[in-house]
């Protein structure tokens, strides 16, 4: 790879990361990374912003981006970028949190940054299991989607986290974007960082990605977009909230 083609394939605040990445073949995750990567770049905002981290597969960004990151305890991600953004009101403060991190055990926190209007971004990767730690039933899981802990499928059970957010805050930046439209993706993660340095308070969007191992279709790709696109997003609709 020449140096034109990492200009092209890696932002700028990533290039130190245009190693090998540590998420399993076929991961969603690297693709909102790169979406976040290149907003970063376009708004020029590399030395002003403070990268948070999640336990999880989110965790395997901490090391991603040339740029200031904190990992923090599972679920605490949220908390701790809203208190780095009171201390540090100039900084961009963006917490990257996979969905049990952000919808289980951290949902009070998120739920309350959102009410509270915290100057903050927030991304948050469904990809409806918790993938790191062996495909359990999160709170994404779609019904009857079979996972480890709920082998004859799912319960009915599942949170629509960008509808609830506009529901508690009628002035914050919600979106939901998908892997798999890249340009759409990288344009509302822009505008959710945008909507934090205008000062408008708290910006949210959440991004459905793919999980081949953990949906057990590692050697099926079109399987794999089929349910991402297909299932996924029929019942998370990919829109502006």
């Amino acid at each position: 790879m020449n140096d034109q083609d990492i200009k092209l394939a890696f932002p700028k605040c990533a290039r130190l990361a245009s190693k090998p990445h540590k998420f399993c073949p076929g991961c969603g995750h690297p693709e909102v990374l790169k979406a976040l990567g290149f907003a970063i770049d376009e708004l020029g905002l590399q030395k002003k912003t403070a990268f948070g981290v999640d336990i999880g597969c989110s965790l395997l960004a901490w090391n991603y981006f040339n740029l200031d990151s904190i990992e923090t305890h599972h679920g605490r991600t949220i908390p701790t970028m809203v208190g780095f953004k009171k201390a540090n009101p100039d900084a961009i403060c963006v917490a990257y949190v996979g969905d049990g991190g952000a919808y289980a055990i951290g949902a009070g926190h998120f739920l309350n940054a959102a009410i509270r209007n915290e100057n903050i971004t927030v991304i948050v990767v469904n990809n409806a299991v918790y993938a790191m730690t062996g495909g359990q039933e999160a709170p994404t899981t779609l019904p009857g989607m079979k996972v480890a802990t709920a082998p004859c499928g799912a319960d009915q059970y599942y949170m629509h986290a960008p509808e609830l957010v506009r529901n508690v805050n009628p002035t914050a930046f919600v979106a939901r974007g998908i892997t798999t439209i890249q340009v759409g993706l990288r344009k509302m993660i822009k505008e959710a960082i945008q909507h934090q340095l205008d000062g408008k308070g708290f910006s949210f969007v959440e991004v459905l990605s793919q999980c081949p191992l953990n949906w057990k279709t590692m050697d099926k790709p079109q399987a794999t977009f089929d349910f991402l696109e297909k299932e996924m997003a029929k019942t998370y609709p990919v829109k502006y909230y």
